[in-house]
């Protein structure tokens, strides 16, 4: 993702330019989304969230799910599910009793599927207004796939091709690209309702790939990525984890081959679905219907034949978030804005990270936007895990990143700026026990996050906020030099361990040094 160019329309050497734009921390518009809550009444789960924090990028504050079942049996009485029912009216009663508590005003709450078809559907919405005080939104299919795919928007700014939401008693698909929502279709693809389609395996077929025909009668192929949405896809793919031996267990924004995907449900028809619900930690109401999500999702490779499959954690309820964004903020870049709130909230010296990246971009000459941004973020968070014990530092700041719920960041990505963080707190990686996670990075890449880390290691022994008019850095590609300038006020600032992380950096570079004064 390329950096925003929204901001001051200053000479890029400007003091106050940033590509990123200025931080909207004080805007009331994104003070308004600080605490927002919304509950997602589905066919087989309900869940409440509190967004909180940076509003582009926010930390999930509160975040419960019941694994009610509502749609279950829906197709077969067209009732709702009598317990379902029962779960879900002890469910909303105790997230409207939380919202209260923490008092973040009326909760947006929508409900899919099982409560726009069934017969009893009104009487129970009804039931549960009266109840809890909660007034719900039930959202037709092509609502509910704009909500979805907005929903991607809000971690992947640059999402093109098509979004697919599968739930309990539907599937939706939305049309992405150049930030808009596009072609929607909605079907009767969830697995509660494939629970009651008659006949064996091969009518069950024959059933999705004549509903797979309809929708691409509506949405058209040619579709080179698709973003998976849901419980039941986040399950396969986290067996898909597991086949492969993944390292990195973080399901947002991890990528398949098709061809391997498929490999993986061979495999997880083959298996003991109870020893792959022990292995992944999979709750037994999921595992459940991971067979018919399996088919569904074979024949949805089949048919529109991607080059590549996302997963997405972000979904309706995010869209619900993102619905509620005024334009400038959601053009901003999630990655950057949730690490200045952390730097913000949690640094030693909040907006010393922008003075340190220039200070260390001499170091790495021009590069692309992609690595400019990723270096940008590092700096941001290179000192947010300084109350942590000096000996765990270190691992403090890689697990921070590799785990963390931020969105606009790969993989690599995410192991890119943790090995940079570890190398901000420590010079050597020799027998990390994240080592297993370098394996998604190349060794130019390794090598580059760790030059990042010694030079972030080395700008922070001149922490102050007039850094640049104290020491500035130049590195001589033609000499293979590396050129500390010092004025006055910066040279006792050049002490033992400051000349040390300096050799350090420069032996990263195999460089040599020099020190010269201004």
């Amino acid at each position: 993702m390329n950096a925003s160019t929204e901001g001051p329309r200053v000479a890029p050497d400007a003091d106050d330019w940033d590509p990123f734009g200025k931080p909207l921390f004080d805007d009331p518009s994104a003070r308004a989304l600080s605490r927002v809550g919304v509950v997602d009444v589905g066919s087989n789960s309900i869940r409440m969230v509190v967004f909180d924090g940076a509003a582009r990028s926010p930390a999930y504050f509160f975040n419960e799910k019941v694994m009610a079942g509502l749609g279950q049996g829906l197709a077969e009485t067209g009732r709702l599910n009598p317990q379902g029912r029962e779960r879900a009216l002890m469910a909303l009663t105790r997230f409207a009793a939380v919202a209260r508590g923490l008092d973040i005003g009326p909760l947006t709450v929508v409900a899919t599927a099982a409560m726009r078809d069934a017969e009893d559907g009104p009487e129970f919405r009804a039931l549960l207004e009266r109840e809890t005080g909660l007034h719900l939104h039930i959202i037709d299919g092509p609502e509910e796939a704009r909500l979805s795919a907005q929903g991607v928007f809000l971690g992947w700014p640059d999402a093109q091709g098509l979004i697919c939401d599968i739930g309990g008693n539907s599937m939706e698909l939305a049309e992405v690209g150049n930030g808009t929502v596009g072609r929607r279709a909605t079907s009767q693809l969830g697995p509660f309702r494939l629970q009651q389609v008659k006949g064996g395996r091969k009518d069950l077929i024959a059933h999705v790939r004549n509903v797979m025909a309809e929708l691409v009668a509506t949405v058209g192929l040619g579709h080179e990525r698709i973003y998976l949405v849901g419980g039941s896809w986040r399950a396969i793919a986290r067996l898909d984890m597991e086949r492969q031996g993944y390292p990195l267990l973080v399901l947002h924004e991890y990528r398949m081959e098709p061809d391997s995907l498929l490999k993986t449900l061979d495999w997880i028809e083959k298996s003991d679905l109870g020893q792959l619900r022990a292995q992944t930690g999979t709750s037994a109401a999921r595992m459940e219907l991971v067979p018919l999500a399996s088919l569904v999702l074979r024949e949805l490779i089949e048919t529109f034949k991607p080059k590549e499959i996302d997963v997405s954690s972000f979904g309706i309820r995010e869209g619900l978030l993102y619905e509620q964004m005024p334009e400038r903020l959601r053009i901003r870049d999630p990655l950057i804005e949730a690490c200045r709130y952390a730097e913000k909230t949690q640094a030693r010296v909040p907006g010393f990270a922008k003075t340190l990246h220039k200070f260390i971009a001499p170091v790495f000459g021009r590069i692309s936007p992609e690595r400019y941004r990723l270096h940008r973020a590092a700096c941001y968070l290179h000192d947010t895990t300084w109350r942590t014990h000096p000996d765990y530092r270190a691992e403090a700041c890689f697990d921070n990143v590799t785990r963390a719920n931020m969105a606009a960041l790969s993989h690599p990505e995410r192991v890119f700026i943790g090995l940079a963080l570890l190398h901000r707190y420590k010079n050597s990686r020799a027998g990390s026990r994240f080592e297993p996670l370098f394996s998604l990075l190349s060794p130019e890449q390794i090598n580059e996050a760790e030059i990042l880390g010694k030079a972030m290691r080395f700008g922070a022994m001149f922490s102050t906020p007039n850094l640049t008019e104290v020491a500035s850095l130049d590195y001589r590609e033609k000499k293979n030099q590396l050129v500390l300038k010092l004025s006055d006020r910066g040279a006792p600032l050049f002490g033992e361990v400051t000349e040390a992380r300096f050799q350090a950096l420069a032996s990263t570079l195999k460089a040599t040094t020099a020190v010269e004064r201004v």
